[in-house]
């Protein structure tokens, strides 16, 4: 069973005739949860309610993990697939502790503008992991969309600022993305 770990917060919200219960805002911005976020709901045997973060795209995860082997493998490439909050999987030489680290707001702004980065040495780099200067090196990034929201991304790294992205990785990374948001459709 797995280990949560609670914090006390010392705020206390009553829950109103409808059932709600407001999350304060300091939390919200805290945990990076904006209006309209999915939020699933835990009991335990204590009583207590938790509230999660709902990521569509983890209901994939393991799939995404194999998905982004394959990519790394046929391009030769570094692949990180992240959902909207953080990184999901990685293959071809990204370490593996990047898994759940932050993306960084650039990210979520080139997600959120359904933009696609296609790897245009004319592009600025994006930082891809909050707090983690941009590599040097050729980026493609697409969004994943399922259903017209936009639930995460699929990145394509050069394996170093020697290497380029082609325009078949660029093709190789849509299809992706495509891809796995049809996945969560069905």
């Amino acid at each position: 069973m797995e280990e949560i770990s609670m914090k006390a917060t010392g705020i206390v919200r009553r829950i109103d005739d409808l059932g709600r219960v407001v999350v304060p805002k300091e939390i919200r911005r805290t945990l990076r949860i904006r209006e309209g976020d999915p939020m699933e709901i835990f009991t335990n045997h204590d009583g207590e309610i938790i509230l999660k973060k709902y990521s569509p795209i983890g209901e994939i995860e393991m799939f995404a993990k194999q998905y982004a082997d394959v990519m790394a493998q046929v391009s030769g490439q570094r692949v990180l697939i992240s959902d909207r909050d953080q990184i999901i999987a990685v293959a071809g030489g990204v370490k593996k502790d990047k898994i759940g680290m932050a993306v960084s707001s650039q990210l979520e702004e080139l997600m959120s503008n359904r933009d696609v980065k296609n790897g245009d040495e004319q592009q600025k780099l994006f930082e891809i992991i909050k707090g983690e200067e941009p590599e040097q090196c050729g980026q493609i990034i697409y969004p994943i969309i399922c259903e017209g929201d936009v639930i995460g991304s699929v990145i394509v790294l050069a394996k170093d600022e020697n290497n380029k992205v082609s325009v078949t990785e660029q093709k190789l990374a849509g299809v992706a993305a495509a891809f796995l948001g049809r996945q969560m459709e069905s």
